[in-house]
């Protein structure tokens, strides 16, 4: 099956990141293969909350649920979700020691807004 458009951006955007954040830890003297896994879990994490965002898109933040006896709406499960799944990339990024820096990486483009 041919990947969609969006799945080759989302694809190129994770190599990005993940190289920008071992390009830091390197820039930084953070070397070892603890810090390499745990850029590897802030990334499964990254593939997790890019899921739970598209979810949220395709479905809303409210879903309607039917049963056989009524319908209402609830929270999609991936609200909560999602803002667990931030909280602990946060958490990573600062055991790591690492700031994310914006697409498109050099050390003065942050200051372009």
């Amino acid at each position: 099956m041919a990947k969609t458009k969006r799945e080759v951006e989302s694809e190129k955007l994770r190599e990005v990141i993940k190289t920008d954040l071992l390009d830091q830890l390197d820039r930084n003297g953070t070397v070892g293969k603890y810090y390499a896994d745990l850029v590897e879990d802030y990334m499964s994490l990254w593939d997790a909350k890019t899921k739970l965002a598209d979810d949220i898109k395709e479905r809303g933040a409210k879903v309607l649920i039917e049963t056989a006896t009524s319908a209402n709406i609830k929270t999609n499960d991936s609200v909560p979700d999602l803002l667990k799944v931030n909280a602990q990339m946060l958490k990573i990024l600062d055991s790591i020691g690492v700031k994310p820096s914006p697409i498109g990486g050099g050390e003065n483009s942050g200051d372009e807004m």
